[in-house]
This record gives C-alpha cells, structure tokens and sequence, in this order.
C-alpha cells in the first residue's frame, strides 16, 4: 500500500486537489501495479511564511 504524502502551498482549488490526486494515483498504479483502493494521498497545505528556499522565505 503506497502512501504518498505531499507538502505545497496552501491556495489550490478543491477542483485541482481533486485532479491532482487522481493523476498521482492512475501514475502509481501504472508504475508501482497496484490497485488505486491501496494508494492513500495526503495533503499538507504549507503557508508561505513556513516554508524557505535558500534561506529565505517564500513569503519574502
């Protein structure tokens, strides 16, 4: 059972987090042959002001 956690910045519309998870599913059946009721997907929305590349805020 894959699960897949990913990390991104909050503001995504319900619509394209449904999308989303729906290609990173079809993608993991294809890659890892497993059935889609096995992959879990989670979301974690990120603010801006946590989250820095390069040492510097993505907020900045």
């Amino acid at each position: 059972m894959p699960t897949i956690h990913v990390e991104m910045f909050e503001g995504r519309t319900i619509e394209q987090k449904r999308a989303f998870v729906k290609a990173v599913t079809e993608a993991a059946v294809a890659t890892l042959q497993c059935k889609p009721e096995s992959v879990d997907i989670v979301i974690q929305d990120v603010k801006k002001e946590n989250w820095a590349t390069g040492g510097k805020l993505w907020s900045d």
